[in-house]
């Protein structure tokens, strides 16, 4: 008996290709002008603390692309803020697309959240992150309520579990060695009280023009130091010289 072999069962299988066409821009806005500050501090922050490193890339409001099936339901997710140690952060992005920075997924996101979008940072969001994303450390926080700040840490079975606030109600993010926690000031002429990063002593991290502004302010101090340091010198300099005319004129005081 012979058995013919069917051109049409034949198949050649390929694995399949990544989707090319992808969009890095829906022209949707952040919810307001305080929530695009916010996402800047944190950016801006964390890259002038790390200035001197190349192997993190952070940012926000970015497409971050993790599936093909995730594509063609065009099921964007942007978080506001996001960084991921070990990569290359010289590369440009327009986006973070999993599968061209070999399967790397963020390690720390936070979501600045609004009334509306809150429910689903903190569910949806959250388990995405969670179970698929398995980013370290997330965090969720309103810009207009000071009190609004929450986390979670990916625990050894790969669950969230909810982190505890110190004394000063800040959240230790581990991946970064930082605590995330609020300060009132005012930055890009809006007052509010923002979301922060201090590092491990509890300073501050700051902006690039705050640090630039710390800089210049201990030069001038450094000057004035210096200024009157001089002036002491010069002073005492005077006072010897006036009592060695002294001497000169009154030997008997020798």
């Amino acid at each position: 008996m012979t058995t013919e072999t069917n051109p049409a069962a034949i198949v050649d299988w390929e694995p399949p290709t990544p989707p090319t066409d992808l969009i890095f821009d829906d022209g949707e806005p952040l919810e307001s002008n305080r929530h695009r500050i916010a996402m800047n501090v944190l950016i801006r922050s964390l890259q002038q603390a790390w200035a001197d490193r190349n192997d993190f890339f952070t940012g926000g409001n970015m497409f971050i692309y993790y599936s093909s099936a995730q594509v063609r339901n065009q099921d964007f997710r942007g978080p506001d803020f996001f960084a991921v140690l070990n990569v290359d952060g010289t590369n440009s992005r327009q986006g973070w697309v999993v599968w061209e920075e070999n399967g790397r997924y963020p390690d720390v996101i936070v979501e600045l959240m609004s009334p509306s979008t809150a429910n689903i940072d903190k569910t949806v969001k959250k388990d995405l992150y969670e179970q698929t994303f398995h980013t370290s450390d997330y965090f969720v926080y309103d810009p207009f309520d000071p009190n609004s700040l929450q986390g979670w840490h990916l625990d050894h079975d790969q669950q969230y579990q909810s982190l505890t606030p110190n004394e000063r109600g800040w959240l230790w993010c581990q991946k970064l060695s930082l605590w995330l926690g609020t300060y009132e000031g005012t930055i890009d002429r809006e007052t509010a009280v923002w979301l922060r990063f201090y590092d491990v002593a509890g300073s501050l991290v700051l902006l690039p023009d705050e640090a630039a502004a710390a800089l210049a302010q201990a030069a001038v101090a450094e000057a004035e130091a210096a200024a009157v340091r001089e002036e002491a010198a010069a002073a005492q300099v005077a006072r010897l010289a006036a009592r060695l005319r002294e001497l000169g004129e009154n030997p008997d005081l020798l």
